[in-house]
């Protein structure tokens, strides 16, 4: 396990060299200049010159390049052209508003996944299976800024059980949460699903039932066990995907966390924390991903010695 670790941190490494290279090329190659949109159109030539030798702007690009992965290997993201603070500064405030969001939106989805995956797999080819399985087709299927607007009409606009947009309190990330995480919620269904009713299929699950156990205690303490391994992975999965993907939804509900960062920096041309906030969510689908191999090389054995 320690040399699979091993190999994916070099990969790790190798991939975000690759993203941080994609990003710097294609922010190079969008018209516009920082400095100019930093500053204004009234700002003077002389101001403007003077600020992009301090950036190193007018240093050839492979340059500015070497001079960026110089700082990221100090854990130096820049400075904002727009809020004039340090990237890493701005990442540190805008993280735990997107931490807590993609944790609520995680429980909502593996809770109501994971419950009507085994109800539409206990009661198969019933009215509730079908249900269900409707409901997760619907989450799956409706994008996710759809399901926030329709949200906010409903249960804040029209009922005013929380606000619009805007987080006083903790109930300010319900509706952000409920929004992010319906979609995750119908794939958590499906699988759960289809894999306990294959699992229910299996021979130990007839020999359960015929030493006497309950039907409850057989899904529970045998069937439910074994169809949860391929659940759990895909669960660790959406953590990271759930942290990285919030760009709309902050974006909808006016939440400071990192997509909206992400989205302020894209129209303000803001190199330095565009990039930041790219390689941040890239470092958390990667830890997603290692997370959820390792834990699938614990809880099945066969693919730790396969590896």
């Amino acid at each position: 396990m320690l040399k699979n670790i091993g190999r994916r941190v070099l990969q790790t490494l190798i991939v975000l060299f690759c993203v941080s290279l994609a990003i710097f090329v294609l922010l190079h190659i969008v018209p516009g200049d920082a400095i100019s949109t930093m500053m204004g159109e009234h700002a003077k030539a002389e101001t403007i010159e003077r600020l992009t030798k301090e950036m190193n702007l007018d240093k050839p690009f492979y340059i500015q390049f070497l001079y960026y992965i110089k700082d990221i290997c100090t854990g130096n993201f820049g400075t904002s052209y727009k809020l004039n603070k340090p990237v890493t500064e701005l990442l540190a405030v805008a993280f735990p508003n997107t931490v807590i969001l993609a944790v609520m939106a995680a429980v909502f989805a593996w809770v109501l996944g994971i419950v009507c995956g085994i109800i539409a797999a206990v009661k198969k080819d019933g009215i509730l299976d079908r249900l269900f399985m409707g409901f997760s087709l619907l989450g799956v299927s409706i994008p996710v800024f759809m399901v926030a607007m329709l949200l906010q009409y409903f249960i804040a606009y029209k009922l005013k059980w929380v606000d619009i947009s805007g987080v006083k309190n903790w109930t300010g990330f319900i509706l952000p949460a409920i929004a992010l995480g319906w979609n995750s919620a119908g794939s958590i269904a499906r699988l759960t699903r289809s894999t306990l009713v294959e699992v229910l299929q299996e021979d130990y699950i007839d020999t359960a039932k015929a030493k006497g156990l309950g039907r409850a205690a057989v899904i529970l303490l045998h069937a439910l066990r074994n169809a949860m391994l391929p659940v759990i992975t895909m669960m660790a999965i959406q953590i990271s995907s759930l942290l990285s993907g919030a760009v709309i939804t902050e974006t909808i509900f006016s939440i400071n966390g990192i997509g909206r960062l992400a989205v302020d920096a894209i129209s303000s041309r803001d190199i330095p924390l565009l990039q930041g906030t790219v390689l941040f969510t890239t470092v958390l689908v990667i830890l997603g991903n290692l997370i959820a191999d390792c834990l699938y090389s614990v809880l099945d054995p066969r693919i730790r010695k396969g590896a």
